[in-house]
């Protein structure tokens, strides 16, 4: 197992697209987690091309709190760019994302704080999916197991609100703008040999607006990243990505 830092630091990424009514529940649920638990930390809000008040209330809440900043896209740019961009202007040794639309509650976000330094990687799961309609359900189920069958892996789920070392995600190329991005970071690194600990977490409901995961652009992109990533890792450097990440078990 790696050792764990005890000046532990975090920055936490949160992307929002038309969320007013959700940004400042998702900040206040993140800083609540986070609470004593990190020497230090920021929150990089992404206000992505929103057009109704999200970008003011990102505002709003920077000028009451200095450890939070915000960018702010003229045009929507995608949850994978604006993640390239937040790993970029992190200043902290962990970077952890979580959504806009509050959807993680306070629970999964500390459960998921609290394995940060155990692994390398840590890698959440949903643990009530009954929570989700049956659609989106069956849609998250036949991702991973592609995926899974694809890259000789056995994850539970890969696109949940992961959390990394900086070093390592500066490492890697990024190169969907989609949602697929955070899959594609998992499979290269773990294929790659880093640690990583996977952990149940409960998943709420969007109180407010619907989700945007499942656009027409947005599944487009997710098929060419993977299409992209399975010529990278299974064929053009396969040598590179033969190896298996290692699986910790954290102690009850």
């Amino acid at each position: 197992m790696m050792a764990v830092s005890p000046t532990r630091t975090l920055s936490v990424i949160i992307p929002a697209l038309n969320e007013e009514d959700n940004l400042a529940g998702a900040v206040a649920t993140v800083l609540d987690a986070i609470g004593d638990r990190f020497t230090d930390y920021e929150l990089l809000i992404f206000n992505d091309g929103s057009t109704d008040r999200t970008g003011r209330i990102a505002d709003e809440l920077a000028a009451h709190n200095p450890r939070i900043r915000v960018v702010h896209n003229h045009r929507n740019l995608g949850l994978g760019c604006n993640y390239t961009n937040g790993v970029e202007l992190a200043r902290m040794e962990y970077v952890a994302w979580f959504p806009g639309d509050n959807e993680v509650p306070g629970q999964a976000v500390r459960a998921i704080l609290d394995a940060i330094g155990s692994a390398e990687i840590v890698v959440p799961y949903i643990s009530n999916p009954h929570v989700r309609t049956w659609s989106r359900r069956l849609i998250s189920a036949s991702f991973v197991r592609l995926l899974n069958l694809l890259f000789g892996l056995r994850l539970r789920y890969f696109n949940g609100p992961s959390a990394h070392r900086r070093t390592l995600l500066l490492s890697v190329p990024i190169r969907s703008s989609g949602f697929a991005c955070f899959a594609a970071i998992l499979i290269r690194l773990i294929l790659s040999g880093h640690s990583y600990v996977e952990i149940p977490i409960p998943t709420g409901t969007r109180q407010h607006g619907r989700t945007k995961a499942f656009r027409l652009k947005n599944l487009v992109s997710i098929f060419s990243t993977i299409a992209r990533l399975f010529w990278d890792v299974r064929l053009r450097d396969r040598r590179r990505y033969a190896g298996a990440g290692q699986r910790i078990e954290l102690q009850a």
